[in-house]
């Protein structure tokens, strides 16, 4: 039966989309954060992008990504993402493993939340950028 089934909470995981300066071009990158002290196992991640523009509606393709380890207190790099996309919702689907439990966690950037008005600090990337814990 679904209620027999455990569907851990997951903490301290969390997306962050930085802005940064490469080479004199903006640039954005996705970025998967691991404050936990354990590290998390045989991550991956699903990315889609969804919307309307011009009153058309419009997908990304989906990308999966696989990282073997993040470590205590570490980051990974997802991938760069365009700003053609930030009018779209920006979906990351992240399943892993710690200590053989699996978890999994959907984060969602809505249409127009990744923007330089709404940079914050993120310490841990000791960069400015959206986080979505």
């Amino acid at each position: 039966m679904l209620k027999d089934i455990d569907f851990p909470q997951t903490k301290g995981v969390s997306i962050a989309i930085v802005h940064a300066k490469v080479e004199n071009n903006d640039q954005w990158v996705v970025n998967i954060i691991n404050e936990n002290k354990t590290p998390i196992e045989t991550v991956l991640v699903v990315s889609k992008g969804y919307g309307t523009i011009n009153e058309k509606p419009v997908k990304t393709s989906t990308l999966r990504r696989s990282f073997d380890k993040i470590p205590a207190g570490g980051t990974q790099q997802i991938e760069p993402i365009m700003e053609e996309v930030f009018a779209l919702t920006n979906e990351y689907w992240l399943s892993f493993y710690v200590k053989e439990k699996l978890f999994d966690k959907k984060f969602i950037f809505t249409a127009g939340s990744i923007s330089k008005k709404f940079l914050v600090n993120i310490p841990i990337l000791n960069e400015q950028g959206i986080l979505h814990p």
